[in-house]
């Protein structure tokens, strides 16, 4: 097993990725990464990944699908559903086009594809689930570097992606709320800043997809100094819309915090 797994919503299936052992035998370098290049491994060896699934009940495996030519890291069932897992290929040299990927239990979808703006050079990262299961949101830069956030329908087509400003290129995650509404550890930028390579605040930012706009409010300086994993803050928009926890080392221990984001 690689890295994370995840339950359906009515708690019946757990599905768990792993990967060939070959994929990942090597030292580990610098922050945990190998000293050479899993990607290229896994696709000149012709490596693979499998979407196992268990009945949580039994222990039953009900499916291993084979993905070959993949190192598979993060899955995410449907909100709603037992039937359509979210996935992705980790660092691969394409990102642009083989990040993201959704199983309906019957084929496999790319979900982001070449045109005249979207490029297999861009980088594209972090998929989730809205709330409802009505689309997968996700976020990158563009090959000339400016940064987006992207929007696309669970059968690969409807992709909207919003430009961000000029000067929002510091590195930061986002997480959904109510579909329209996304909290932000990054990219936002005011006079001040650290001069760091992750972003200083925790922003709610109103989404208007119909029209291509972002609306950013930004709640606090989280200040948390990007050091680990284990200190990018990864905000979380609680149940009700109220708060988000977020995780910051300000004070020089890590520790978890909560500002209001309801207007």
């Amino acid at each position: 097993m690689t890295a994370f797994t995840h339950v359906s919503e009515d708690g019946t299936l757990l599905c768990v990725p792993t990967t060939d052992a070959r994929a990942l035998d090597g030292d580990l370098q610098l922050r945990g990464q190998p000293g050479y290049n899993i990607d290229e491994r896994i696709r000149t060896e012709r490596l693979s990944s499998y979407l196992r699934v268990f009945d949580t009940r039994s222990g039953e495996e009900v499916i291993c699908e084979r993905v070959e030519q993949s190192w598979i890291t993060h899955v995410q069932f449907a909100p709603g559903s037992r039937n359509l897992i979210l996935y992705n290929h980790e660092w691969p040299s394409d990102c642009g086009i083989r990040r993201m990927w959704l199983f309906n239990g019957e084929k496999h979808i790319r979900l982001r594809t070449e045109n005249n703006v979207r490029s297999r050079q861009d980088w594209t990262c972090h998929e989730m689930w809205e709330r409802d299961g009505s689309a997968i949101i996700y976020h990158g830069g563009y090959h000339n570097g400016q940064a987006y956030i992207g929007r696309v329908l669970p059968d690969g087509t409807g992709t909207v992606e919003i430009t961000l400003p000029q000067n929002y290129k510091r590195y930061g995650h986002f997480n959904v709320g109510t579909p329209g509404v996304l909290v932000s550890d990054g990219y936002y930028e005011e006079d001040g800043d650290r001069p760091t390579s992750g972003g200083d605040w925790i922003s709610r930012i109103d989404m208007d997809w119909n029209h291509g706009k972002a609306g950013w409010l930004p709640l606090c300086r989280h200040s948390s100094s990007w050091a680990s994993q284990d200190a990018h803050p990864h905000p979380i928009i609680d149940h009700t819309m109220t708060y988000a926890y977020f995780t910051s080392d300000v004070s020089g221990k890590r520790a978890i915090y909560r500002i209001r984001i309801s207007k």
